[in-house]
């Protein structure tokens, strides 16, 4: 979590760094807070709980800080409280060292037991106050700053992403990095570090990603970046395409609805460049006959949104490929002791690439032997990069922290993933693949046309806001659909909602079924639309309200079944929950509108989970 800028130039750094908060308050946004040390070496903190529009009044209401060099850091607490003690940045004991830190310090407890047994007064209940701490300890030991930096990074255990200033060092920064995101920005007479891309864009595109262990000293004018052993690394320069205008609303209320709306140009982008003479062409997998011939098994391994998408995409590979599909929650993968090696094959789907669960089952694969193949959308994120084929979706930046257009593409891709395989491994008929590939070309059109009815759900929203708890029903991939769909509404509605198997009704949830109770009823997948068509009657029976969901081919027959219709165009059965997840997208969307929430940033959430 949390949202890392770094500023070193000639201009004032403190407009810079609320730059680039702004673009990363997705990232966390319980507190911010700004250092900046000022030419003579006078560091100076400012710091306050609650959103960046606090910390942009305190520093209009006290003076400015004067200073060309600055970090910046915006929190989603993990170690202490939401308030002003434990915002970042942490200052030492002795006033010259600040540092802002994304990540988790697991024995920080032992480290601020051994300073406190040393005479440290500790300010704050985190565990990046101990990073401070330690590095003053060690500064004051060797008297030499990068001594005192790789000292801490030898002692700590845990994941981070670090800035650090010192005041006896006004015309540098230093920045380092494990298991968490961190990249550098290179400027005309001005660098910079960030969590993210997104928070640099208005200054540069030219950027390097930073590698585990590396640490970096950044000036105005040089950036020299160096190994765990201290020796310097050359590193490749990478050229951003997204522009700023990526990152803003473009007129749109929220960041959510904007990335609703780009679904259909999402979804082409993801698409078209894969396709040549009516065939789908993966360059990054010209292996892939030779990967599969001895793959017994595949796992799909995720997190959140991302493993609904591998809940889909267990239905549709094992279908398609005739091998055993595993959908995994990247936080149980690798303590479940999966059954992998050179058999297996693990699928790794990460929108930042950087989740640090999804990490750890990576690491985990490959240890034992298992290729993995990653579906991510940051070019040059840690999961892209350790792994051994990966694929981009190539769906532009994601601001809202409930995911829309990254979903929908990881989805799209996976799919295309199965065809292609199934293709190659020839278990798919020619007049089945080209019924597919008719489909896939016409995918973006169908996304507009159910974008189309933005009215009705919008109208339903408002019908249905006040509810207090929501299922969702479904069978097959429609069940799969139903888990994002409850997700969607209960991370930024903040209402009750759970998603169940529909044929699971009468083992125990239908007597969560009363009077007025609200079901969404997702009847998208033909072959079991009978079935789910009776589970549809059984809870009306006992008074619920059912919002239903079907195709234009089935619609007639079960509308009268329903309180509300969700209408979506047909498409090839393989593709058809990328068109049935976008209403239950802007239906979430707009039922939080009604609630008053705040829907860019839910409470407690943030866009990129890098702790366990």
């Amino acid at each position: 979590m949390c949202g890392i800028i770094g500023y070193a130039g000639k201009t004032e750094a403190v407009n810079v760094l609320l730059d680039g908060l702004e673009r990363l308050e997705y990232r966390g946004y319980d507190s911010a807070g700004v250092a900046v040390v000022s030419p003579e070496g006078k560091l100076q903190v400012k710091k306050s709980k609650g959103r960046l529009a606090v910390l942009r009044d305190l520093l209009q209401e006290s003076d400015s800080l004067v200073g060309s060099i600055g970090i910046g850091h915006t929190r989603w607490a993990t170690h202490g409280e939401p308030n002003d003690k434990n915002a970042h940045p942490h200052v030492g004991q002795d006033g010259k060292i600040a540092v802002v830190h994304n990540g988790i310090i697991e024995n920080y407890l032992e480290i601020k037991n051994y300073l406190i047994r040393k005479g440290v007064t500790f300010q704050s209940d985190t565990d990046t106050e101990v990073i401070v701490q330690l590095m003053e300890y060690y500064y004051k030991k060797y008297s030499n700053l990068m001594d005192a930096v790789y000292a801490v990074l030898n002692r700590i255990k845990g994941a981070y992403a670090m800035g650090i200033l010192c005041s006896d060092y006004p015309e540098q920064m230093l920045a380092a990095r494990k298991d968490a995101p961190l990249l550098i920005g290179y400027g005309e007479k001005e660098n910079f570090i960030a969590s993210d891309v997104t928070a640099l864009l208005s200054h540069t595109r030219t950027v390097t990603y930073m590698e585990d262990d590396e640490v970096a000293l950044i000036t105005a004018d040089s950036v020299q970046i160096y190994d765990s052993d201290r020796s310097p690394v050359e590193k490749e320069k990478h050229i951003i395409a997204w522009d700023v205008s990526a990152a803003e609303k473009g007129g749109y209320a929220h960041f959510m609805l904007k990335e609703i709306m780009e679904q259909p140009e999402a979804v082409r982008k993801t698409v078209s460049p894969r396709i040549t003479d009516g065939k789908i062409v993966f360059e990054e997998l010209k292996e892939a006959v030779e990967l599969l011939q001895n793959i017994t098994r595949i796992y799909i391994v995720a997190c959140g949104s991302a493993y609904h998408v591998g809940m889909v995409g267990k239905y549709t590979l094992e279908k398609l490929l005739h091998i055993p599909v595993e959908a995994c929650l990247a936080s149980e993968f690798r303590y479940s002791e999966p059954i992998l090696g050179e058999s297996a094959l693990v699928i790794v789907i990460s929108q930042s690439g950087e989740t640090l669960d999804s990490m750890a089952a990576l690491r985990e694969a490959k240890k034992k032997g298992s290729k993995v193949l990653s579906i991510v959308n940051v070019m040059g994120s840690s999961i892209a990069r350790e792994s051994d084929y990966v694929l981009y979706t190539w769906a532009g930046p994601e601001i809202a922290v409930a995911t829309t257009k990254a979903y929908t593409t990881q989805m799209v891709l996976l799919i295309m993933l199965g065809v292609y395989f199934a293709k190659q491994l020839s278990r798919i008929s020619e007049e089945e693949y080209d019924k597919i590939m008719v489909g896939l070309d016409s995918l973006p059109e169908k996304i507009k046309d159910v974008l189309k009815n933005i009215d009705n759900y919008q109208k339903t929203a408002s019908r249905y806001f006040n509810h207090s708890s929501v299922f969702y029903i479904g069978r097959n991939v429609d069940y799969a659909l139903g888990l994002e769909g409850s997700l969607k509404l209960k991370e930024i509605s903040y209402i009750h909602s759970e998603s169940y198997a529909a044929g699971e009704l009468k083992h125990g949830t239908i007597s969560l079924i009363e009077p007025g109770t609200l079901v969404v009823a997702l009847a998208t997948y033909a072959p079991l639309l009978e079935k789910t068509l009776s589970n549809v009657v059984e809870v009306k029976s006992r008074g619920a309200e059912v919002i239903l969901m079907a195709t234009e081919e089935t619609a007639k027959t079960i509308s009268s079944q329903s309180s509300e219709l969700f209408v979506i165009p047909e498409t090839h059965p393989v593709l058809q929950p990328v068109l049935g997840v976008i209403p239950l997208q802007l239906f979430a969307y707009y039922v939080a509108l009604n609630r008053g929430c705040d829907i860019d940033k839910p409470r407690n959430l943030a866009k990129s989970v890098t702790v366990e």
